[in-house]
């Protein structure tokens, strides 16, 4: 029995399953068996060669951006709009046969948007080389989903599910759980709060089920079985995701209000250039890119090329930005002037720990050389004994 087999016998039981008091034990187990085998349908199989056509493009600019969704909603014509790059796109369905990337100049940064090649129901069991374009968008900062806007709303919920399937988390958290395997000791479990999802024991099987034995776990908060699997795992990517509907000339004004109420959704059309500004400006707030102008002493600041950092890529801090323009520069600052909305007064003296917000201009002051037989420009210490009495008595003079 192949692994899709097994997964859809043990979904199979799960339907059949009650869910009551008696049964979330058994339910946990066949969670935590339907995930282990996902991952084994992930892993590529033993003795395959690496060759083949890939979707992976280099990276590129201070962002990624990756289009999701079903063939025929947009995604190229979407991709032609904003960036220039020209898509083929037609009135047929899977018109896009591999992965199209393009630039987006947006507020003096350059975001590379992936134009992917649409996905069916049972892509992440590989149908419609789904695997590939899933892959892609994993290693992407922020997943827009491009959604008809005439069809029915079970597209995005079968989109999320798919996602779901390979291990994205599109809008959530990581779970405030701590897991860490030990050699011995057996299994110590802890929470912070009381637990109405998960309770010792069933955390002792879904344990037993992966073979660990020897292992810590503390709650931090009142998570599921299904966060707690995430955990054991750890290959979960937990990522932003806006929902896009397109096509909305095609609809009535109460079904456009409708959809563009609904959280992290926005409105488009491509066909009439309608509300493009807006999904722009929502891509670059989920994005939350932090550009930075530096300021070399004693002249102006440098408003043409930022350094852009972000909470995904390294961090936003003073040392992150240091280590952007170089590596050896960190062990160098004495301290850093800040000018902009992080800081208290303008200029705020700063060490490395102070996190930098979005438009702030910096200058950083550098320590001075050690020069050799003092420090600085000045010596700084003398040669001569401490006491007076050490000191040489100087020679009379000659009268």
């Amino acid at each position: 029995m192949g692994i899709i087999e097994k997964i859809k016998e043990i979904e199979a039981e799960m339907a059949r399953t009650q869910k009551n008091k008696a049964t979330e034990y058994h339910l946990g187990q066949l969670k935590a068996k339907i995930a282990k085998l996902r991952t084994q349908l992930l892993e590529p199989p033993k003795g395959s060669s690496g060759g083949g056509e890939g979707f992976e493009v280099t990276k590129f600019g201070h962002g990624r951006v990756a289009l999701i969704g079903f063939p025929s909603v947009g995604k190229s014509t979407l991709l032609t709009m904003l960036t220039g790059t020209h898509s083929e796109a037609a009135s047929y369905e899977f018109t896009t046969l591999t992965c199209i990337p393009g630039i987006i100049h947006y507020n003096d940064t350059k975001i590379q948007l992936l134009d992917l090649p649409g996905i069916i129901e049972g892509a992440s069991e590989g149908k419609g080389r789904g695997r590939q374009v899933i892959a892609v968008a994993k290693s992407s900062d922020i997943v827009l989903m491009v959604l008809d806007a005439s069809k029915s709303e079970g597209h995005r919920q079968i989109l999320t599910k798919e996602l779901e399937a390979v291990g994205l988390r599109l809008n959530k958290r990581p779970p405030q759980i701590y897991f860490k395997k030990k050699k011995t000791g057996g299994i110590s479990f802890n929470s912070t709060l009381p637990l109405t999802h998960v309770d010792e024991k069933l955390c002792y099987q879904i344990l037993h089920e992966y073979k660990i034995h020897n292992a810590e776990i503390l709650f931090r908060e009142d998570a599921t079985v299904d966060d707690l699997i995430d955990v054991i795992e750890g290959n979960r990517k937990y990522m932003k995701c806006v929902y896009v509907y397109n096509k909305i000339d095609v609809i009535g004004i109460d079904d456009v209000d409708r959809l563009a109420r609904q959280p992290n959704s926005v409105v488009i059309s491509c066909n009439l250039k309608l509300n493009l500004d807006r999904l722009l400006a929502r891509m670059w707030d989920e994005m939350g890119l932090v550009r930075v102008y530096t300021k070399p002493q004693g002249q102006q600041p440098d408003f043409s090329d930022p350094v852009v950092l972000s909470a995904d890529r390294g961090g936003c801090t003073v040392e992150d930005f240091c280590n952007h323009i170089h590596r050896s520069l960190v062990k160098d600052v004495k301290y850093v002037l800040v000018w902009g909305a992080s800081a208290r007064h303008y200029p705020q003296h700063c060490g490395l720990s102070h996190n930098l917000r979005d438009e702030d201009v910096v200058q950083i002051v550098k320590k001075k050389e050690k020069e050799e037989g003092g420090r600085g420009r000045f010596k700084s210490h003398s040669n001569a004994p401490a006491r007076i009495s050490d000191r040489e008595k100087k020679a009379p003079l000659k009268t």
